[in-house]
């Protein structure tokens, strides 16, 4: 019945590939065609291509040339104003053209490239450093996916199906108006092998092709990005943008525009690591960080709790012992013990132990919706007997206040740990009669201080405690070279340098012993999904895309499209099967192993962490079974372990397969066996991280299984999917060593997932709407920043700061009759002198001693382009307002980090965080205009050449002597940069001068300024 509906009802998939046909058909009689030119005679059709595509475009092209041009001349705002009008329009008309002869060209194109894989069949060629034999054209449903991706859509396609090929179509053709085109790879190892694999298609066009890699100086990249066609990682790609908008002359520029790009596991990129923003950033000269202080308090706290944990679940434990003759009194105190530990000490070995018992894992639920009631009302209950209370869905603790009291030293204030009330606090200030002006504003800046103090206090308490109690060695980090190296939840691989940001990875520095690293100060960031939506025409391709499709929408406006496979997949998928235990879950994996192996088939066995990974290796060891490990600690083998995982009797374990880039293909005699089996330790909480798992085996229509085992102490079905089953599970009477499968069982977990994977929707979308509201200020800033440092005139906008400032000073004075004091701002502002009769300045009014005083300036101004000469001043002009605002930004950066950082602390009086910090921020951005502004004109105004030499750019005294590239999150991971990458940001010359190190007492940027004036460092003294 329903394939009978499904033939009159085609789904949304099966219309978009059938639309496509036709075209396909086009394709392949060209195809026929091209077969019988030479190799000349192919190459001649992207010359052609080229010559229809400037045809096309010549009138746009040279009337954009023509209105840049312009913009170099002196021009009010309003003039240059309609010149960027019109530029934008000249160029949206261009795009579109282009659009339109790329859309003709397609079926040529298209055929173009498919003729040239035929031509190179059979040649070799070296790839990454290995011989690689060419033998791919490409198949029908790779022409659609083509096709899909030049449409600006994502592809999706399983694992085999050729999607790095499929990749060539599109770009060749868009690569044919010359504006470049950008691949975006998972790592520096596929963006390396891709550019030499695929680049030969591409130059036997005569097209330039160009890689990005981590370790490039500038001049590299520069030539690079100058490529018809750039490969590269997306993390790369942003911080090249980021770092062309720090750069001090255009010369150090590298990118040339974002015209299109493809991104390769597009959900990798687009999804998983979009929770992580690009930042650079500069070490602070100072460091605050108290995480080796309080290590020890936290550290003696968290024994503690895990003594009070192991007593309150004995006491369970006693209780539950009793079965039947167990009052309902004792049962319900159990279960107020079990709810207790479980929010203690979530992992504790045995209260998991209990929880595989269906009923006990019931009883606590229960006992935890009585307490939930009522918003909650009755939970203090429960956590204030505990000295910190985890919520291991929110991620999140909470320290209570027998903790606080734990943590307060005998001879310590009993609220040490405790945030003042700043309303009331200041309420009382307001209303004490007692107290004159000069006490009352002490007494607010003595209450801000001790706000600001224990703030920071508890927030690194906070973090020590997410360390010891949420993050553990070989699962979410490992250990290396003494230092803590993030391990990618995704790819199992160790994310080199990145690091965790609000001071998380100082906490697990100091957790685990090792160099605590200073604090940091961010100069540039953007979120991934704020630089991708710089791309003109945006498209990806993945294997498992469709299940977050509404997110592709909502976020990049990016629509889905499921290529069907080449050949029919006939892999089995079996159901999952389920245990109470996870000892009972690693035996019958490794059952399975063993009676793969007595077959000869070869087994990929994928786990979720390293700490998993070494357990099962431990036991197929015991059990003498050759075996190869893959994960973050021998990732330097990767490509060797894969290339053998397809061979008879092969067993590979591997740390989550997303992202590897890389097939298992099949050995001799191994399809006859029954193909790749795949086993799964556990399901990750995202689903396209188990079809990525999956999709390993079955590729081009080859055989092979897969299948699921599963414990009831598995994170996810501990958080989010084990009631139900635990339920089943009890009722069927369910013996150890037993397992429970069904499609139930299947659906119950995918739906766990579901949950998982729209809070973790929920927290990329938050986190996008913060930074929303950084981009739109960025966008300002850059716009104005690019404009300067482009050599367009910024005379009209710095007269245009001149008459603001000049009318707000104005209004100032003339209302108090204030003469003398417009007069010496004025003076002291613009170098000109005002002569005025008291008389005079009551007639002229508000306006005309505007108009007045813009007269002097302006004559005084052209006074100093006929002395000093036109270029020297449009250099000067360029030069103030590259410095200001750069100068001014970084400020305006670490004041929001700041506000950010305390934000949430507004929702405790019950006000939205987000609302709060677009307030804030917008007034903190107004500011800096503002200050920009007067900066600027007091940099251009006094500038004289007898006082003072202009600089060369280069040379400029308040960059950073190293920065950092960080990937921080909303928990955020970062990327380091070497030291040497780090002093080569700029590409400055040797001559440049770098900035003394200051040798002597340290003050933190929140203490007391030494000035006396009451106010924190960082706002008296300490802000220049």
């Amino acid at each position: 019945m329903f394939k009978f509906l499904s033939k009159i009802f085609p789904s949304k998939h099966e219309k978009d590939v059938k639309e496509l046909l036709p075209i396909v058909e086009e394709v392949n009689a060209f195809f026929e065609e091209y077969k019988n030119l030479s190799d000349d005679e192919l190459r001649a059709k992207t010359v052609e291509f080229r010559d229809i595509i400037r045809k096309n475009t010549q009138e746009h092209e040279d009337k954009i040339v023509e209105l840049r041009s312009r913009l170099t001349n002196e021009l009010t705002h309003d003039e240059r104003k309609d010149i960027y009008d019109e530029l934008e329009a000249t160029e949206k008309e261009l795009d579109d053209i282009i659009e339109d002869t790329l859309n003709e060209l397609l079926p040529q194109a298209f055929a173009v490239i498919k003729d040239t894989s035929r031509r190179l069949c059979g040649t070799e060629w070296n790839v990454a450093g290995q011989k690689s034999k060419w033998e791919m054209v490409p198949f029908d449903v790779q022409l659609i996916g083509g096709m899909v991706l030049h449409h600006g859509k994502i592809s999706e396609m399983a694992t085999g199906e050729g999607k790095t090929l499929v990749g060539t179509l599109p770009i060749y053709l868009n690569a044919l108006p010359g504006k470049g085109v950008h691949i975006i790879t998972v790592n520096d190892y596929l963006a390396k092998r891709d550019s030499e694999w695929m680049g030969e298609l591409f130059k036997f066009h005569g097209l330039t092709v160009g890689v990005i890699l981590n370790d490039m100086d500038n001049d590299k990249r520069r030539a690079a990005y100058a490529c018809d066609i750039v490969y590269g990682t997306n993390n790369e790609f942003g911080f090249d943008y980021l770092r062309d908008n720090m750069v001090v002359d255009k010369k150090f520029m590298v990118q040339r525009g974002h015209n299109y790009a493809i991104v390769d596991e597009v959900d990798s990129v687009l999804i998983d690591e979009a929770r992580t923003p690009l930042i650079i950033s500069g070490a602070v000269e100072m460091s605050e960080h108290k995480f080796d202080e309080m290590n020890p308090r936290v550290k003696r706290i968290v024994d503690a709790q895990k003594g009070l944990i192991a007593k309150i679940v004995g006491e369970a434990e006693t209780i539950l012992n009793k079965g039947a003759a167990a009052s309902k009194d004792e049962i319900h105190e159990a279960g107020v013990a079990l709810l207790r530990a479980n929010r203690g000490f979530p992992k504790n070995k045995k209260l998991m132990k209990m929880f595989s018992e269906p009923a006990n894992k019931t009883l606590m639920q229960s006992t935890e919706i009585e307490f939930l009631r009522d918003n909650s009302k009755r939970m203090p209950e429960i956590d204030d007997v505990l000295y910190f209370a985890i919520d291991e869905k929110a991620h999140s603790i909470d320290l209570t206040e027998k903790g606080r009291e734990f943590l307060t030293s005998g001879n310590e204030d009993k609220d040490f740990f405790v945030l003042p009330d700043m309303g009331t606090e200041i309420a009382q200030i307001e209303n004490d009669e007692s107290l004159n002006e000069a006490d009352r504003q002490k007494k607010k800046d003595d209450l801000a201080e001790l706000y600001s103090l224990r703030s920071d206090r508890i927030h690194t308490v906070q973090q020590l405690l997410r360390a010891y109690a949420l993050y553990e060695n070989d699962v979410e980090y490992v250990v290396q070279d003494n230092k803590v190296m993030i391990v990618d939840e995704f790819t199992g691989r160790v994310l080199a340098g990145r690091r965790y940001s609000e001071g998380l990875h100082q906490a697990i520095e100091a957790k685990e012993g090792v160099h605590v690293e200073k604090d940091t100060q961010t100069l540039a960031t953007i979120t991934l999904q704020n630089y991708f939506r710089l791309y003109k025409k945006l498209a990806g391709m993945t294997g498992t895309a469709e299940t977050e499709a509404g997110e592709f929408l909502d976020i990049y406006k990016l629509d889905v499209v499921v290529i069907p496979t080449n050949k029919d997949c006939i892999r089995n998928d079996v159901n999952d099967v389920v245990y109470k235990t996870k000892r009972e879950k690693y035996n019958a994996v490794i059952g399975e192993i063993e009676n793969m192996r007595k077959i000869g088939r070869p087994v990929l066995v994928g786990t979720t962490s390293v700490d998993v990974s070494e357990t099962i290796s431990r036991m197929l060891k015991r059990k003498s079974v050759p075996h190869e490990v893959l994960n973050a600690k021998q990732h330097q083998r990767e490509a060797q372990i894969i290339q053998n995982a397809g061979l008879k009797g092969a067993v590979t374990i591997a740390t989550n397969m997303a992202g590897r880039g890389t097939d298992i293909k099949l050995g001799p005699g191994v399809a006859d066996l029954g193909g790749l089996h795949i086993i799964g330790t556990e399901r990750h909480e995202a689903r396209r991280i188990d079809r990525q798992l999956r999709g390993r085996a079955g590729r081009q229509g080859d055989p092979g299984s897969s299948k699921f085992f599963l414990s009831l102490e598995d994170d996810l079905m501990r958080l989010f999917g084990s009631e139900r089953i635990s339920r089943v599970m009890e009722k069927l009477g369910i013996e150890e060593g037993e397992a429970i499968e069904h499609s139930m069982i299947t659906s119950s977990v995918e739906r766990a997932q579901k949950k998982v994977e729209e809070n973790n929707f929920g927290i990329r979308k938050r986190l996008l709407e913060y930074d929303n509201v950084m981009n739109q200020q960025r966008e300002v800033i850059y716009d104005r920043r690019r404009q300067a440092l482009m050599g367009e005139r910024v005379k009209d906008e710095i007269f245009e700061m001149a008459g603001s400032y000049v009318d707000d000073t104005v209004a100032k004075y003339f209302p108090e009759g204030d003469y003398e004091g417009l007069r010496d701002e004025i003076q002291r502002t613009f170098m000109v002198l005002m002569d005025l009769t008291p008389e005079k300045f009551q007639q002229l009014g508000e306006k005309g001693l505007s108009d007045y005083i813009m007269k002097l300036v302006h004559d005084n101004y052209a006074r100093k382009e006929e002395k000093y000469g036109i270029d020297l001043i449009a250099q000067i002009e360029r030069f103030a307002m590259l410095t200001v605002i750069d100068d001014k930004w970084k400020e305006h950066l670490r004041e929001m980090d700041d506000l950010k950082e305390g934000i949430n602390f507004r929702a405790y009086g019950q006000k939205d965080p987000l609302i709060e910090y677009k307030k804030d921020g917008f007034g903190l951005f107004v500011q800096m205009l503002e200050d920009i502004s007067k900066d600027v004109i007091n940099f251009v105004f006094k500038f004289t050449t007898q006082e003072q030499q202009v600089p060369a750019p280069q040379h400029r005294q308040k960059l950073p002597q190293r920065m950092t590239t960080i990937k921080a999150s909303a928990e955020g991971a970062g990327l380091k940069m070497t030291p040497e990458q780090s002093d080569n940001l700029q590409n400055q010359p040797e001559g440049t001068k770098k900035m003394p190190i200051k040798v002597g007492p340290k003050v933190g940027r929140n203490d007391p300024c030494p000035c006396g004036s009451g106010k924190k460092y960082k706002n008296c003294h300490g802000k220049d």
